[in-house]
């Protein structure tokens, strides 16, 4: 029999689960089978076959087929067919009278190709057109600042277009003031009441004092293209969508680095990246979508608010954010459903690193994350399909109603709970009055593939801290940490599990499981102290013998059934052979089930209460100040 190694895995449930069939690959690989294990928790007390925890969708397909058009490609132009517009402080010039200039302000009356270069200290270009009119502007060495309002204003066409002529740098600028010039308020360096499409291989400098950087209020399209905006507000905003084909953009912002929200149209709001190469430093969002976000692509490199130096500082935090309700300074949000298929993500979040208000679907990418809170955060659901994804600091790492991960090998360091399916809608999102510690209605997590790593300060899988039942039919599982809350999976599991309690045991020390005749089945080293073991193998049998070194302590292990060891189920009596977990509640009758432990003393209550609990609340400790750890009753 092959020996199994897992190394490095920690916590109050640390989990290395795989879809995976056994066989003779290296240590902590993952290959895919026609055997499918899957760990379950059903927030219920009714039976479960596997698979019929939830009909729920675990992916959604948007039809992107006709997100940019071949005028949004279009980068080639005609010089001796264009309308020349030479820019200059009082002394602008076109020879066609398609063009009005009025000191330092050139207004576009009439559809066609205009090429315009040169600068404008104190300027404006508007495009004045007809609402059926396509303009074509082609930015060729040309610079525009404004010192009271948009340097480039789209007043009315059907569509804009605006190349950057190959190998030129371009810049426009706002300085701080928006002179009202209609009834419509002008909010951005460049702004566009109209469809508003660039391209070119060239580069734009948006530098807005106030306000955004560039802002359409239709849709605002980048088929290409460099640019650097520097925006006291949104860098990038399109009312009804931003699509995005490739790219660099380094952006610099107030608020969101690129955001997209339309409260009159529910289908509208949303945001694609197919490609490109995105920096961001927001003091909001990084990328934010009132409604869906698909992200086929690309490279992003956010930081938002402080970044995620500190999940420690988790308390703090919220205090901050009962006094600033509107703050919101997430990685990647959606207000309705996000799907990230590709792509390498680097986010360094004071919020949320990836947050949807409804499902979050990642099938792929390559994942380096560091935040103050969530991770990943789903009010609805979370399906993990692929990727590799690194959490190296989160308050707590995956958060959803459901989650669903059935691939992608994933590290999760979180100062509360690693992967939490008790609430799904955290602070930055909840409902005034809903208590965040009462599990949902419909809660689950499933584990059919890939591998998990994590440590957490709090519940390693807080399924594991249920309000129903866990199953576990396939897969290793091994877990170790404190044994206070502990609880073992359902006897409806179809595979072998051993869970122990212990004396207090340090961190750094070796756990290993041998079989009867001494073969190693699994081991590896747990980074915090830990009193509870939990492992579940299919190498564990019905039957047979085992051995359990747990840093200083060994244990005899006889299978008498496919489940040894319990928390202690309401009628307060454990299975001949179990262990009762430390804080766990005895029986009535205060006698010690044979192989189980004598219940601890516990302080006379005071008013009908234990010493720490709550009103209303039983069997909840009070927190302290300095604690951050969720309770799930």
């Amino acid at each position: 029999m092959r020996k199994k190694q897992i190394a490095g895995i920690f916590i109050t449930g640390i989990i290395l689960l795989s879809g995976c069939a056994r066989s003779s690959t290296e240590p902590g690989s993952v290959q895919s089978a026609d055997e499918t294990r899957t760990a379950e928790t059903d927030p219920t007390n009714e039976s479960m076959e596997t698979g019929e925890n939830s009909e729920k969708t675990t992916s959604f397909e948007i039809d992107t087929s006709d997100m940019f058009s071949d005028s949004d490609r279009n980068v080639e132009y005609n010089e001796a067919e264009s309308t020349i517009i030479q820019l200059s402080d009082e002394g602008s010039f076109c020879d066609t009278d398609t063009v009005v200039i009025d000191q330092n302000t050139v207004t576009i009356t009439d559809e066609g190709t205009y090429l315009l270069s040169g600068s404008l200290s104190d300027g404006m270009l508007i495009v004045n057109a007809e609402t059926t009119d396509e303009v074509h502007l082609v930015f060729n060495q040309a610079a525009i600042s404004n010192q009271d309002s948009a340097a480039v204003y789209i007043a009315s066409a059907d569509k804009v277009f605006l190349t950057l002529a190959d190998g030129t740098e371009n810049a426009v600028s706002n300085g701080g003031v928006y002179a009202d010039i209609d009834e419509d308020t002008i909010d951005g360096a460049i702004f566009s009441k109209a469809d508003l499409s660039f391209n070119g291989t060239g580069k734009l400098i948006v530098t807005a004092a106030a306000g955004h950087g560039i802002v359409s209020k239709a849709d605002l399209i980048f088929a290409d293209g460099s640019y650097e905006i520097s925006a006291a507000e949104h860098g990038i905003e399109g009312k009804d969508s931003v699509r995005i084909a490739e790219g660099t953009y380094e952006i610099l912002s107030g608020k969101d680095g690129i955001h997209s929200e339309n409260d009159e149209d529910e289908t509208l709001g949303f945001i694609y990246l197919k490609d490109g190469i995105f920096k961001i430093q927001s003091q909001g969002d990084g990328i934010s979508a009132g409604n869906w976000l698909l992200a086929e692509n690309g490279t992003y490199e956010i930081t938002t608010g402080q970044g995620g130096v500190s999940a420690e500082e988790k308390n703090s935090l919220e205090q901050h954010k009962q006094e600033e309700q509107e703050k919101s300074a997430k990685g990647i949000k959606a207000g309705a459903q996000m799907l990230l298929k590709e792509g390498t993500y680097c986010l360094d979040t004071e919020d949320d690193l990836i947050h949807s208000n409804g499902d979050v679907f990642i099938t792929g990418g390559d994942y380096t994350l560091s935040s103050r809170d969530d991770g990943i955060h789903a009010d609805d659901g979370a399906a993990i399909s692929g990727g590799s994804i690194k959490i190296s600091e989160s308050y707590e790492g995956i958060e959803g109603l459901t989650i669903d991960i059935t691939g992608g090998q994933i590290d999760i360091t979180a100062s509360d709970d690693g992967v939490n399916a008790a609430g799904g809608r955290d602070g930055s999102s909840m409902e005034k009055g809903q208590d965040p510690f009462v599990s949902m209605e419909g809660a689950y997590i499933s584990i059919s593939g890939g591998s998990l790593r994590i440590n957490a300060s709090g519940d390693g899988i807080s399924s594991l801290d249920y309000n129903g039942k866990a199953v576990v039919t396939g897969g290793i599982f091994a877990s170790s940490g404190a044994s206070g809350m502990a609880q073992n999976f359902d006897p409806s599991s179809t595979q072998g599990i051993i869970m122990v309690t212990l004396n207090p045991q340090e961190a750094g020390t070796q756990i290993a499981l041998k079989n009867s005749d001494g073969t190693e089945l699994l081991s590896w080293k747990a980074e915090k102290e830990y009193s509870s073991v939990l492992i579940s193998s299919p190498d564990i049998r019905q039957g047979e013998s085992y051995s359990l070194t747990a840093g200083t302590e060994e244990k005899t292990i006889t299978m008498d059934s496919l489940v040894y060891g319990t928390d202690i189920p309401e009628n307060g009596k454990a299975p001949v052979g179990s262990e009762i977990p430390k804080g766990g509640r005895g029986p009535e009758n205060g006698e010690v089930p044979t192989g189980g432990r004598a219940p601890m003393e516990r302080e006379p209550a005071e008013n009908g209460k234990r010493p720490g609990e709550m009103d209303n609340k039983p069997g909840m400790g009070e927190k302290t100040d300095n604690e951050n750890k969720k309770e799930i009753q």
